[in-house]
């Protein structure tokens, strides 16, 4: 005698919140692989939290005091000149760089050789030669900060294309690699980093102090130094940094050039976001709830204390696959509740209401397709109940009507019609045809029990004919022959 299985659950649909975790995963694959970077993020965390200054870098700045004791540069003596520069080398400065219009100077013949020393790196606006006077040898430069639209300086570069398609050197790279780090010569604007805002570090020195040696040795020893017009007086001489406040020209030179000399930041592989993508969307669609806001702000917390020890995390990326994996719980939510009135909890068919409007459905095209019902409902199940539980009972009704699903044909449905019952709409099905899948259905149900207890499937069929006017006359017809099969077995027992 065969007997349904004693487990946890049974067969029937499978829960939509099967394919919620694995569509959250997917979800959150494609996020990681389109959005593997975070450049507003990090902008942002470059603002809120700006880095030590650099103590290496220096600037110079020939601001308004200066012009207003010793004129423009243009009309300066070369005296003047050779007099600062002196100043940096006995201070025993790594390199000086001058700034645009400082190293336009530098070309004239008058000035080349106040300018000539090995320490000493020139820069040029995009488009202008970077060559300097026959016999000079000293490095050059183009200055390649990229402000946006609104005047934002927030990226800049190590290599400037030229027409030709050649790289040449940035003058903040050709800065850093004077002062020994190695920087490739890369076209891809970088991040500009935010420095805290300290008078003992990346302030400008007057120009005007260094010419009468009023400076602290100790304070430019072994720096890099870079020389520039800070006057506020002068056009073109400020944008704005990071933070949108107006800063000098050579200033934020020296950002770029303290960027390049810091401890390159540390970007997570792309394989791993995608890894923490996909695992935040599958956690929050697994945990359900409200769990996938908590993952996506924890995750988009984590990105500042991160950012202080110079890991670059993608918060964002990771939050919006948390986001997504909840979103796809709450739309299994919606659909649950859009289901709820015609879908059974417990075995996972449609309900009464689901029979009804199924057969209002196929019941127009009859004449062409005929209908047939089976009616199976289980008796000895209230003994399972009784004496094991309603646990017992749930067990057996959910393998039934697994059982009920592996029988039917592709077409036909399957209901629970009753607490023991369950119906079988059968499509384009004739009277020649509704006997034998009445009887195979009942051999297949034959001599069931649950343990000690026997129980019985008794299978009631009918099909539309000419004289089946409405659905309830194939109902009536089905519950009859259901009937006459129970006092049938009843008689044989």
């Amino acid at each position: 005698m065969r007997s349904f299985p004693e487990r946890g659950r049974g067969g029937g649909e499978r829960p939509l919140s099967r394919l919620t975790v694995p569509a959250a995963a997917l979800l959150g694959l494609g996020v990681g692989l389109l959005f593997p970077q975070n450049g507003r993020l990090w902008d942002s965390l470059n603002r809120a939290l700006p880095a030590p200054p650099d103590g290496r870098v220096v600037v110079v700045g020939v601001d308004d005091t200066s012009l207003r004791d010793y004129g423009p540069p243009t009309v300066w003596p070369p005296e003047l000149y050779a007099q600062a520069l002196n100043t940096l080398d006995q201070a025993g400065v790594q390199t000086v760089g001058l700034d645009p219009r400082l190293s336009a100077l530098a070309r004239t013949p008058d000035l080349a050789w106040v300018f000539a020393r090995p320490n000493v790196v020139l820069s040029s606006t995009p488009g202008e030669p970077l060559a300097p006077l026959e016999g000079q040898r000293l490095p050059t430069g183009v200055v390649t900060l990229d402000p946006d639209a609104s005047g934002v300086v927030r990226r800049f570069r190590t290599a400037y294309p030229d027409p030709s398609g050649e790289l040449l050197p940035s003058f903040s790279r050709q800065l850093a690699v004077s002062a020994g780090q190695t920087v490739p010569l890369d076209p891809q604007p970088r991040l500009l980093r935010q420095f805290r805002r300290d008078a003992s570090r990346l302030a400008a020195i007057p120009f005007r102090d260094v010419v009468n040696g009023n400076v602290r040795f100790g304070d430019l020893q072994g720096r890099v130094v870079i020389l520039g017009v800070t006057a506020a007086s002068e056009p073109d001489t400020t944008l704005l940094d990071p933070a949108g406040q107006p800063t000098p020209l050579p200033v934020l030179q020296a950002q770029a050039v303290s960027t390049l000399l810091a401890p390159p930041p540390t970007r997570l592989p792309g394989w791993l976001v995608v890894l923490l993508a996909v695992a935040a969307a599958a956690l929050a669609a697994w945990l359900g709830g409200l769990w996938g806001f908590s993952i996506a702000l924890g995750t988009l917390g984590l990105a500042a204390p991160l950012w202080l020890v110079n890991l670059w995390f993608p918060g964002v990326t990771v939050s919006v696959a948390a986001i997504l994996g909840m979103a796809l719980v709450a739309l299994e939510r919606w659909w649950t509740l859009r289901t709820l009135g015609t879908r059974d909890p417990l075995t996972g068919m449609g309900n009464r209401l689901a029979f009804t409007r199924a057969v209002e459905h196929r019941w127009p095209g009859r004449a062409g397709r005929p209908l047939g019902l089976l009616l199976v409902d289980l008796s000895g199940f209230r003994a399972v109940n009784e004496k094991y539980g309603r646990g017992a009972g749930d067990e057996v009704l959910r393998d039934l009507a697994a059982r009920l699903q592996a029988q039917k044909r592709r077409g036909d449905l399957v209901f629970r019609w009753g607490p023991d019952e369950f119906a079988v709409l059968l499509d384009n099905v004739g009277p020649a045809e509704i006997g034998i899948l009445s009887d195979n259905l009942t051999a297949s149900l034959d001599g069931l029990s649950y343990r000690d207890l026997p129980l019985r499937a008794s299978v009631g069929a009918a099909t539309t004919s000419p004289e089946t006017s409405t659905p309830a006359d194939l109902l009536e017809a089905a519950s009859r022959s259901r009937y006459r099969m129970k006092y049938g077995q009843a008689q044989r027992e």
